[in-house]
């Protein structure tokens, strides 16, 4: 690659980011531009787009079965059922509203990737706020924020944390034992900011009406067979991977996406065309194009360098590594989706580690699972950058473009600069707690 085109390469990244932090153009039509304009200057050809879909296809995958079994799930009424009830819960309090969106959305996380959460418990969120005369917006963002963070109780719940896990083949059971804690404290992090970026709706006080009876559930069979499907989709990503034929998350997702088709074929409770219809395709075709783009800027050769630059940096220093990921990570993944920046991280960090001859060069072949114990902080605290620093900008992450879609959709507009002030201070005390969780992993460890 010529150092024109490795300019270029690098204008075309920045522009894509402005475009949309200045809400310039629509953020999935920025993305395919870059894609277009790396395409007509030569520095992505065929090869290129084929090499980036392995690595855009787990996460992918993912993201698209969890949102046909959440659009299916919709269709049970089960959330409406659960609307009320939150409603209810909450005695007319803002105070415990809040509170009760958090206990609400970390569990479902835990297995559902952290987009399709979001899909699923919209109505509900929004629903209550407008029943308690409250702005939807920050609970919406909020919801975001906590469906990222709760992403990290589970390897499947974000797809960036999935990404880093299966790359270094972490199972699903290793990462409850080494992980999940720190998903824990990301989302306890949150609650004491709620006073103080959501006053309004912290104080507010409203009568609501009680309801004698809780909304009837139709269609009870459907319903039956629709959390039959859910059920499957959790115990395949428990277990998967212990079976004679390992059934890894991706695929599992796409098991119970078919699953939840024949489901709503056979129940005849709408054409099958409608849930492909109401599929969130645009979230799709954008980390699609932004895996095209993250793949170009390996090319340039910056990544490899950059791996160099660590080792000269740090040396076998890999705690002072681990921090500086941790930290590098989560400002790259507020500005960019952090799911192809943690793909381009691990090339680089992954080279490192081969520089530093603490694993082979067989390590930067796909498949490698040997990895020494002492280098897993520093995978771990690439998990915290991507999975938290999404958490500061509307771009950073899958589950905020689709609350902002949703936001939208309601007639309310959440630009860039609006949904940072809730996601930065939140990010930056999340990733301070992370630095600990790592200093401490290495200091039990050791």
């Amino acid at each position: 690659m010529s150092d024109f085109q490795i300019y270029l390469t690098l204008a075309v990244f920045g522009a894509v980011i402005l475009a949309i932090a200045f809400d310039v153009i629509d953020m999935a039509v920025a993305a395919l531009l870059g894609v277009c304009a790396l395409i007509a200057f030569d520095v992505l050809q065929q090869a290129d787009i084929i090499q980036a879909l392995p690595m855009a296809g787990g996460p992918l995958a993912l993201l698209f079965g969890g949102m046909v079994v959440a659009r299916v799930l919709s269709k049970t009424g089960v959330f409406e059922h659960l609307g009320a009830m939150v409603l209810r819960a909450t005695r007319g309090s803002g105070k415990r509203y809040l509170i009760l969106l958090v206990l609400l959305v970390a569990p479902v996380c835990a297995f559902l990737p952290n987009a399709t959460t979001v899909i699923l418990l919209a109505p509900v969120i929004i629903g209550v706020a407008r029943a308690l005369k409250v702005s939807f917006v920050g609970p919406m963002v909020i919801t975001a924020i906590v469906s990222n963070s709760a992403g990290m109780l589970t390897l499947v719940g974000d797809p960036a944390t999935f990404l880093v896990g299966s790359s270094i083949g972490m199972s699903f059971v290793q990462y409850l034992q080494k992980v999940s804690l720190a998903g824990l404290l990301a989302v306890l992090v949150i609650v004491p900011f709620l006073p103080w970026l959501l006053p309004e709706i912290w104080n507010a006080r409203v009568e609501v009406a009680r309801e004698k009876s809780l909304p009837p559930i139709e269609r009870p069979m459907f319903v039956a067979f629709a959390i039959v499907v859910l059920a499957v989709m959790v115990a395949l990503f428990l277990v998967g991977e212990l079976l004679p034929v390992k059934i890894v998350p991706p695929a599992v997702a796409i098991i119970a996406a078919t699953l939840a088709l024949l489901v709503i074929y056979g129940a005849r409770v709408e054409p099958v065309d409608n849930v492909f219809h109401d599929i969130d395709w645009k979230t799709l075709v954008f980390l699609g194009a932004i895996f095209c783009l993250v793949h170009a800027f390996t090319k340039t050769g910056l990544l490899q360098g950059m791996s160099l630059l660590l080792h000269g940096w740090f040396g076998l220093e890999f705690i002072l590594v681990a921090l500086a990921l941790l930290a590098g990570i989560g400002i790259l993944s507020s500005l960019l989706a952090n799911i192809p920046v943690v793909a381009a991280s691990l090339v680089m960090t992954k080279g490192y580690l081969v520089a530093v001859e603490a694993v082979p060069e067989t390590a930067l072949m796909t498949g490698f699972t040997g990895w020494p114990a002492e280098t897993l902080p520093i995978f771990i605290a690439m998990m915290f950058g991507a999975t938290l620093g999404g958490n500061a900008t509307l771009v950073g992450a899958s589950a905020n473009i689709v609350s902002v879609g949703i936001c939208a959709s309601h007639g309310e507009r959440v630009t860039f600069v609006r949904f940072m002030r809730y996601g930065v201070p939140i990010t930056i005390a999340q990733l301070g707690v992370s630095a600990l969780y790592v200093l401490a992993f290495v200091w039990l460890a050791s």
